[in-house]
């Protein structure tokens, strides 16, 4: 083996602990690895009870198969998809049409779900992105507003707004919630870091990573003074992406 192809070590050959390298490496294949587990549950959840009516009523059971057959297809991506972003692969980017997208995304939410309002510049603005990718980040971002108004009781509206600038394709996502905890705000992409009961803080460290993966940013925007609600994010996509 050549000193070109040898691999990073994973351990420091004079203690045997692991290397900087290495943990980071860890790191990242434990939040994806917890993200794939979580996928996966609502992927099981919807075949097993597809699987239930469908055996109620095997003559009628077309629909439900059909149901089984795309989430047992949805699954395999999500593997496929997440283990590759385990791996450090640049994401594979294609021009994607930005309404199919966002369409994917608002799939399986949480009740309440939200009001949506969408603002594309052009209408049919398609942007350079792995669409899987890309589906599950504006997802982490749509749930965790739902989640975060969920306490209140209320069914929130978010706005995505897009449009392409000199620095890329900009997306911008926006909701009327309670917004980000002052607390918390410098450590939002962190594993772990949640700010509602019960949530695992693995999804927006997931998004990072994706927006990375592009060759893009993912950023949280600090509210305008004197406003003391809502949160925005902000996606950034090159334009054309130099790791295709």
């Amino acid at each position: 083996m050549s000193s070109d192809e040898r691999e990073t070590p994973l351990t420091s050959s004079m203690t045997g602990t692991p290397s900087d390298d290495a943990r980071n490496r860890f790191a990242a294949i434990g939040e994806i690895a917890a993200e794939i587990a979580h996928e996966l549950r609502n992927a099981l959840q919807i075949i097993s009870a597809n699987a239930y009516l469908a055996q109620l009523d095997p003559a009628r059971s077309a629909p439900q198969l059909a149901k089984i057959e795309r989430n047992a297809r949805v699954a395999h991506e999500i593997v496929d998809d997440l283990m590759a972003l385990a791996r450090g692969e640049a994401a594979r980017a294609e021009p994607t049409p930005l309404a199919d997208v966002l369409l994917g995304s608002r799939e399986h939410l949480p009740e309440p779900g939200a009001t949506f309002e969408d603002a594309l510049t052009p209408s049919d603005l398609r942007v350079s992105a792995h669409p899987g990718l890309l589906t599950r980040l504006l997802h982490v971002l749509y749930e965790n507003a739902i989640g975060a108004s969920t306490p209140e009781g209320r069914r929130p509206t978010i706005q995505t707004r897009a449009k392409v600038r000199p620095e890329g394709a900009v997306l911008e996502v926006e909701d009327d919630g309670p917004g980000v905890p002052d607390e918390i705000a410098d450590r939002l992409f962190e594993p772990l870091v949640s700010a509602r009961p019960g949530g695992t803080g693995l999804g927006l460290a997931l998004a990072v990573r994706i927006a990375g993966a592009h060759g893009g940013t993912l950023v949280h925007v600090p509210r305008p003074v004197g406003t003391t609600r809502g949160a925005t994010f902000r996606i950034t996509l090159p334009t054309r992406n130099e790791h295709s």
